[in-house]
């Protein structure tokens, strides 16, 4: 399994990439990055999100554009990649990558949090965020008999002088 995997790293190290042409109309002021999902799923994904960027098609994927450096601190699951700088693997045929979905609005991303959220849910895991916020311990009720810290001496909470 470990030589297949291996394999299959090798064969995506070598293929060729092609940045995706986001429209210029369009500002990118936040650079762009690309996340792909497999068209089976893409479409059943985009209708659920809040709102959708610029979409390409190249290959078997979808690739919607979204803000640069949407990677850090998370960890995308398979079926999706990651593209940093939208720059996608050019399909088997070398056909260019195709926009095949023009935002509602004047800006080319898709909000990364949910489409991390969605893409979480359809491969079955929890999301991993990379700094893993620790939970805080559960709250107690102040025992009545005691004076919370900060408050004047011989005051219990809830009394009034």
């Amino acid at each position: 399994m470990l030589k297949a995997l291996a394999g299959h790293r090798r064969a995506l190290e070598s293929t060729r990439l092609e940045p995706l042409a986001i429209p210029p109309r369009l500002p990118s002021t936040l650079g762009c990055d690309a996340v792909g999902v497999p068209e089976r799923f893409a479409y059943h994904i985009m209708a659920r999100l809040p709102r959708v960027g610029c979409v390409f098609a190249a290959g078997d994927r979808l690739w919607l554009i979204v803000p640069a450096g949407s990677d850090i601190e998370v960890e995308w699951p398979e079926p999706a990649r990651y593209a940093a700088g939208a720059a996608v693997p050019v399909s088997r045929t070398g056909t260019a990558p195709r926009l095949v979905h023009w935002p509602d609005d004047s800006t080319p991303y898709t909000p990364p949090i949910p489409l991390y959220l969605m893409v979480c849910q359809l491969a079955g895991t929890e999301p991993a965020w990379a700094g893993r916020i620790r939970t805080p311990a559960p709250l107690q009720a102040p025992d009545p008999g005691r004076a919370l810290p900060g408050s004047p001496p011989g005051r219990l909470p809830g009394t009034r002088r």
